[in-house]
């Protein structure tokens, strides 16, 4: 059995959905684990993960209209306002999303189906960098 670990930062620029499955899987590939699981793990409490549709373009928009009508920016409805009116619906975003996911890997690739995207989802309104940890445990093929 081998492991393998790394971190990777991904840098927003406000709320949305930013792609990060190329940079993943080239990832994976260079371990050279040939049957396994990868679980990406993002290191913050106001963003997520999630694997979602990446050929059309109005799902992303239409995910991110609904978590703004669902958990809205009103300092009226929440107690932590410290940080600005966006960073309270953040942590609840996050906490209705993933902060963990994982994926198989089968013949050194990661095992998606034909329209899925791994993505991270800022839920904050200003530019951040995220902090990702990659963590992949499996075997080479003999």
């Amino acid at each position: 059995m081998r492991q393998s670990s790394a971190e990777i930062h991904v840098r927003t620029g406000g709320p949305g959905l930013y792609e990060i499955t190329d940079e993943v899987a080239g990832w994976v590939v260079q371990q050279t684990i040939d049957e396994g699981l990868l679980t990406v793990f993002i290191r913050h409490t106001s963003a997520s993960l999630t694997i979602q549709e990446n050929a059309d373009p109005d799902v992303l928009r239409d995910l991110e209209d609904f978590f703004r009508r669902t958990v809205p920016e009103d300092n009226r409805l929440y107690r932590h306002t410290a940080e600005g009116p966006d960073d309270m619906p953040a942590h609840i975003r996050s906490a209705l999303t993933l902060t963990q996911i994982s994926i198989p890997v089968k013949s050194g690739r990661l095992v998606l189906g034909t329209w899925q995207g791994i993505y991270v989802f800022e839920h904050r309104s200003g530019a951040f960098t995220r902090r990702l940890a990659l963590h992949i445990i499996g075997e080479r093929a003999c």
